[in-house]
């Protein structure tokens, strides 16, 4: 089995592998790798179908993803490292660390989310009346705000609107069973830390909005009560890419919790 696209950088213990979120890359994570790569081993992923790592039959799926993470950990026969998931990540390295425990010290959710039921329907109806690069485009541009970096903003719109259709529609379905089959048991299985840092949430127009200082939502509440020991974060006013439109912050926060797994390596991040 070949091993999904990832392109390394730095060395040091614990690595940090940074895995990215629907029709991303691994350049989302530049302002990291940069960060954290003199001081860590880091591996940035291209999931199956994106970047440079090419869908094949079954791969457009949250557990293939997963388990294409989990064999190129295993693979690399790397220390136990911390996974950094953004978005559809986010569900990715939580099937990572259920499938390879022994290679995970530790788990980031970055600014996750968890589909209701009938999104399913919803999206499979606009699908059917030819409404895929509306739905993209439309989820892609709630992801930002005002003060996000235009080019940088429509640097993700041109690759997102890049994906083929055909892995998009199959990992936007896999995404809403997973969450609805899957995640919450997952989630009571992890064994490794936990920290979930929050930027936005879905409002009740169904609209992705910057959260605010002390806010809770129903998601981060799911969190709470499968792993009640996980440390939230919460990054107000900021879009749903905090890697990329408050990067300093966002290391910040990412190496305070390195340090809590690692405090060796932590105290040099």
């Amino acid at each position: 089995m070949a091993l999904i696209h990832h392109v390394t950088s730095g060395s040091g213990s614990p690595p940090i592998v940074f895995v990215h979120g629907f029709a991303c890359s691994h350049a989302d994570w530049r302002a990291q790798v940069e960060h954290f790569s003199p001081r860590h081993a880091t591996l940035a992923v291209d999931l199956p179908g994106h970047g440079a790592s090419p869908a094949g039959p079954g791969t457009a799926s949250i557990g293939a993803c997963g388990a294409a993470v989990a064999e190129l950990l295993r693979s690399r026969s790397l220390a136990p490292a911390l996974i950094v998931g953004h978005s559809m990540g986010c569900r990715v390295v939580v099937e990572a660390a259920l499938r390879v425990p022994q290679h995970v010290a530790g788990v980031c959710l970055l600014d996750g989310s968890r589909f209701a039921g009938q999104a399913l329907q919803v999206l499979e109806s606009r699908f059917a009346a030819g409404e895929y690069a509306a739905v993209i485009g439309g989820m892609f541009e709630q992801m930002f705000t005002p003060a996000s970096d235009p080019v940088a903003k429509a640097a993700v719109m041109r690759r997102a609107g890049a994906l083929p259709e055909a892995v998009g529609r199959a990992l936007l379905s896999s995404m809403i069973r997973h969450d609805q089959e899957a995640l919450g048991a997952g989630l009571e299985r992890l064994k490794q830390p936990l920290f979930v840092l929050q930027t936005t949430y879905v409002n009740e127009k169904r609209e992705r909005a910057p959260m605010s200082a002390g806010q809770t939502t129903p998601y981060l509440d799911f969190i709470r009560a499968k792993v009640p020991a996980a440390r939230i974060e919460v990054l107000p006013g900021i879009g749903h890419f905090p890697q990329i439109d408050a990067p300093a912050e966002t290391n910040r926060l990412l190496a305070s919790f390195l340090a809590s797994i690692a405090p060796a390596s932590g105290r040099m991040a």
